[in-house]
């Protein structure tokens, strides 16, 4: 499993970040260590904590690096430099809160260091579809479509199971039960996608914490549930009661 390095100015954020996170998803077993404030513990960032804290991550699989801004960048790049000991580092430039929390729930799941980079980067995704804004950043005179949501189909025949779900949980199915929702569906043999059936949104894979928020959905939306493999029908009751809220 690879580790997770948070590097800020300040250690208040940095431990703010990763509490709301952990708090997200409790059960991850992920490695996370802060790099935060400068030695005197003032704001700023320190290459040598970094460095420390990227060793410290490691398992062998990799680690990933989120950083606020300015100096965190250039901190985290030198860290990179001073490793005494080969690293397989990423420095992510997804935002910083909602980065850690989607490469969280992303590297629970065991994915590798590029997957866990490639869904903390797209992690503002939902927000964006939430609020409407689909013109691109780097080209802000022209519009770009919505991300996709295909999802390209199994190599196989095999049947899919499908049901629809009413969503009742009070909450809607926003951060928290969202997350709970891909971490309950981790263990489980089946390939599960999600589509708001009210809205036509997705589908989207259901391990992706950033792709389900996609979908917006709202208590008293119609939610559909492909399911495919050998826990296919218990994939399904997981979704069943996450929707509900019980």
């Amino acid at each position: 499993m690879i580790g997770l390095v948070v590097v800020s100015h300040s250690r208040p954020l940095a431990r703010a970040a990763v509490a709301l996170a952990t708090e997200l998803l409790p059960a991850q077993a992920v490695h996370i260590e802060i790099a935060a404030g400068s030695y005197d513990n003032s704001l700023g960032t320190d290459a040598v904590a970094v460095a420390e804290a990227i060793t410290a991550a490691d398992s062998g699989d990799g680690v990933l690096v989120l950083m606020d801004l300015g100096s965190a960048v250039l901190s985290a790049e030198t860290a990179v430099d001073l490793l005494e000991t080969p690293v397989r580092v990423r420095l992510c430039a997804a935002p910083f809160v909602e980065g850690l929390v989607a490469a969280l729930a992303m590297a629970g799941s065991g994915a590798d260091l590029e997957k866990v980079a490639q869904e903390a980067e797209h992690a503002l995704t939902a927000k964006r579809t939430q609020l409407g804004v689909l013109t691109r950043l780097d080209d802000p005179e022209g519009e770009s479509p919505a991300p996709s949501d295909s999802i390209a189909p199994p190599a196989t025949t095999a049947p899919r199971t499908v049901a629809v779900i009413e969503v009742t949980n009070e909450h809607d199915l926003h951060a928290r039960p969202a997350a709970e929702l891909v971490a309950a569906l981790r263990d489980i043999d089946a390939d599960v996608e999600l589509r708001n059936a009210t809205t036509g949104a997705g589908p989207v894979p259901a391990d992706s914490l950033t792709r389900v928020l996609t979908l917006g959905l709202l208590s008293g939306h119609q939610l559909e549930v492909s399911a495919l493999g050998p826990e296919a029908a218990a994939a399904i009751e997981i979704v069943r009661a996450s929707t509900s809220g019980h």
